[in-house]
Parts: structure tokens; C-alpha cells; sequence
């Protein structure tokens, strides 16, 4: 198994929510197929080319990623249906 299908197995399974760093959650939500828009102060603003929300993180004080921001992008991803593992 991949480090890249680790990462998403961790985000998708909804139980690690607080043990995620920003960096982690940054990579996550570019394998998700998001691309980063603007930085706008500590906003790292998110888009997709097939998908009108956006994902607006922030790193919290200990450069780790909020745990509800962590669940916010779980959810667009199943949403939408964006993971589908890694193709063989």
C-alpha cells in the first residue's frame, strides 16, 4: 500500500481526525483532485475543476490541521465521490 493510499484510508476513515498535520491535509486534498486557488493570510483556498465548493483550510497554532476542516473535506469527498483508491 502506498504513503498516498495511507493518507486517504486515514481521511476516509473518520478516526484520526485529530491526529492529521496541515501538510497532510494540504496532500490529501490535492489527491482529491483539488487545486490550490490563493492564499489569502493562514486561508489556503481550494478549488475543483467539476465541483462549484470550495475547501478553505487553515493550519491551526501547532501547524496541525483542524479536526472539523479534516471532516469537512471526508465529507466532500464521499459527497462527490472522489476517492476511488489507486488504479493498479
Amino acid at each position: 500500500m502506498s504513503q498516498n493510499e495511507k493518507l486517504m484510508l486515514k481521511l476516509l476513515n473518520g478516526s484520526n481526525d485529530k491526529s492529521f498535520s496541515f501538510s497532510e491535509l494540504q496532500k490529501a486534498v490535492s489527491l482529491l483532485g483539488f487545486r490550490l486557488d490563493r492564499i489569502a493570510g493562514d486561508h489556503h483556498i481550494y478549488v475543483h475543476g467539476e465541483i462549484v465548493e470550495i475547501i478553505n483550510l487553515q493550519p491551526a497554532k501547532n501547524n496541525s490541521a483542524k479536526p472539523y476542516q479534516v471532516k469537512q473535506v471526508r465529507e466532500i469527498a464521499n459527497r462527490y465521490g472522489l476517492y476511488r483508491g489507486e488504479e493498479e
